[in-house]
């Protein structure tokens, strides 16, 4: 955190002269430091964020990714000569640790064209599809292996 507080100390300022990198370095010091005494963080903190930030990383490539394909899908299933549209509500275990996974997963679902998460009670998730194949494989995907993978880092 201070070494990205003292990057936005210099993108603010908008050019690099020694005094200006001087009183970047104590101005992000003191910040951080306000950071550790009033708002609970610490450099135990900043380790754990730097080692969780290559799996959201992958997270948000494959989302991204996701995204692309669920779009692709739903495009062809409208523009298909197909009219029957047969939505369905499917109901599904995932288990995450954290809250901040269960609401990521969450998100990802409703985030991909043709799905909403509808509702979300403990472990129980359930998913609104405008059609069956969409719901393929969302509870085994890749999404839920980095986000697993991302709470063993945090534990």
């Amino acid at each position: 955190m201070y070494i990205m507080l003292f990057l936005l100390w210099i993108i603010f300022n908008g050019n690099l002269t020694l005094e200006i990198a001087l009183f970047g370095l104590v101005i992000a010091g003191l910040v951080y430091l306000f950071a550790c005494k009033c708002l609970d963080f610490s450099f135990k903190k900043d380790i754990m964020m730097i080692k969780r930030l290559g799996y959201f990383c992958a997270y948000v490539g494959v989302l991204v990714v996701e995204i692309i394909k669920a779009n692709v899908s739903t495009m062809k299933l409208i523009v298909s000569s197909r009219y029957d549209i047969d939505p369905v509500l499917v109901t599904f275990n995932v288990h995450f640790e954290s809250e901040i996974c269960k609401v990521l997963f969450a998100n990802s679902v409703t985030l991909t064209p043709g799905t909403i998460t509808a509702d979300v009670d403990g472990d129980t998730y359930t998913v609104h599809a405008l059609d069956e194949s969409f719901t393929d494989g969302i509870a085994e995907g890749k999404i839920v292996d980095i986000l697993h993978r991302m709470e063993e880092v945090h534990g």
